[in-house]
């Protein structure tokens, strides 16, 4: 049976796909339903002819550009999505009822006790008057069809880069908070600032300038790993520099990757989709470049355990080589094979011993059993006559007795000799000498494994003498000049 899902669990799901999928949008219809609670949010459905969308509209979200100026009194106020310039006292929120044509701009999310999806509204603005929406949406429509936005052409970034190179404002809350939070992570990088204006019609010019010079730097191969671009929030107009073709086209054809993190959480610019990598806001642009100190002290530890148990098996496994490599030289060694004969050695005196023995007791006991035989068949003559030759044979295998004891000692003797002739330094006593190349480390056996200048140690049987090779006498030429 496949996993079976809490309500809790796929509602979950289904906001997390929905906010992902529609960070920002913009929806035109007309509002009914409207409901204005003591809290001050504005709750609202919004429908065309065809289908129905929930809206609410949080208080903190209602003074967003420039009908809040103008309610408070401040003058002349413009409009974050046209630019045109309010009247004093104008306030949408105040205005809005059913029935009137608006366009809405925020994210999809879902309410989990409802169960239901809906529109959070960022900016509400009447129908007709949104040219910049829809600029956006047409800049939009064709950089996606031209492939800026493909994920095939965005590139990786680099894991705790080294080196970033930030353009942004050079004194906004955004730039200091990007700083701190890099101070704070990663294994320390070099972070060069290039100031240009975030906002405002000079601005895309100034970013695109920048874009290109940083990846003019060191001849055209760039010195910084990943180019940031960030800014803090703003209404629609305040971020509308990352929402020109201008910036777009230098974030498609820079060589380097770029990340941004332009606004808050809810906004999305053209230069988001454009860039290889987008964050929700500045701080997230450092959080996501660089990890945790604490993480990397924790890899390092899990590392240094790792190595430290990779060297003590390696070297268990070579101290067993080494053990087994003893034993086998130890059993090839002279001393180990001189010990072995002379084992053997012993094993066949004690057994030549033990045979012997063993045979004159047979002797005897036969020797035995015939005299009293003997006893038996003859009369006391006979036991007399017989008992001369019992004697003499007693003689006889007493001589065959001590022929055989000296049969044996003299093999003694002979084993003992074959024994010492296997001694290697036997023949050093008698007058020899071995003799060792230096250069080869073997025993001299041959005139030919020299050659003039190798050194040689003599070895004698009180010492060890060194020698030089010379080289052959040159031939002396006859008086008289004949060859």
């Amino acid at each position: 049976m496949s996993h079976i899902l809490s309500v809790a669990d796929l509602t979950r799901a289904l906001k997390d796909v929905l906010e992902a999928e529609f960070p920002f949008v913009w929806v035109r219809g007309q509002v009914t339903n409207l409901a204005r609670p003591g809290s001050g949010h504005l709750y609202f459905t919004l429908s065309d002819a065809d289908a129905a969308l929930s809206v609410v509209w949080f208080k903190g979200s209602q003074g967003r550009g420039g009908a809040a100026q103008a309610a408070q009194g401040g003058g002349e106020a413009i409009d974050p999505l046209t630019g045109e310039v309010l009247e004093p006292g104008r306030n949408l929120a105040a205005e809005l009822a059913d029935g009137q044509e608006v366009l809405v701009a925020g994210r999809v999310t879902v309410y989990p006790p409802r169960g239901s999806y809906q529109l959070v509204a960022e900016l509400v603005q009447q129908s007709g008057v949104s040219d910049l929406a829809l600029a956006f949406e047409a800049l939009k429509r064709k950089l996606d069809a031209k492939g800026y936005f493909a994920e095939a052409r965005k590139r990786p970034i680099p894991a705790s880069p080294a080196r970033v190179a930030v353009i942004t404002a050079p004194q906004g809350a955004a730039v200091r908070d990007f700083l701190r939070l890099a101070g704070e992570r990663g294994t320390g990088a070099q972070i060069r600032i290039h100031p240009s204006l975030v906002q405002g019609d000079s601005a895309p010019a100034q970013l695109a300038a920048q874009l290109d010079a940083v990846n003019a730097e060191a001849g055209g191969k760039g010195w910084a790993e990943v180019i940031v671009l960030i800014r803090g929030g703003g209404s629609l107009e305040d971020l509308w520099a990352y929402n020109t073709e201008t910036v777009a086209d230098a974030i498609f054809r820079s060589r380097l990757p770029v990340v941004t993190g332009v606004g808050h959480e809810p906004d999305v610019t053209i230069a988001d989709y454009v860039a290889d990598k987008r964050f929700s806001t500045p701080s997230a642009v450092a959080t996501g470049l660089w990890p945790l100190r604490a993480d990397l002290m924790q890899l390092v530890d899990g590392l240094e355990a790792d190595l430290r148990r990779a060297f003590a098996t390696r070297q268990e496994q070579r101290e067993a080589q080494l053990a087994e490599l003893r034993r086998a030289l130890a059993w090839l060694s002279p001393a180990q094979r001189l010990e072995r004969l002379h084992e053997a050695w012993r094993e066949n005196t004690t057994r030549l011993l033990a045979a012997g023995g063993r045979m004159l007791g047979e002797r005897g006991q036969r020797l035995a059993a015939a005299t009293r035989e003997l006893a038996r068949s003859f009369g006391p003559e006979d036991v007399d006559a017989r008992q001369a030759q019992v004697l003499a044979l007693g003689e006889r295998a007493g001589l065959a007795v001590e022929l055989a004891a000296r049969e044996a000692a003299r093999r003694v003797e002979v084993l003992g000799a074959r024994l010492a002739g296997l001694d290697p330094e036997g023949p050093l006593a008698r007058g020899y000498s071995l003799v060792r190349v230096e250069r080869t480390g073997r025993f001299l056996r041959s005139a030919a494994e020299v050659a003039p200048g190798d050194r040689l140690g003599v070895r004698t049987a009180d010492g060890e003498v060194a020698a030089v090779v010379a080289p052959p006498a040159l031939p002396v030429k006859k008086a008289g000049g004949g060859r």
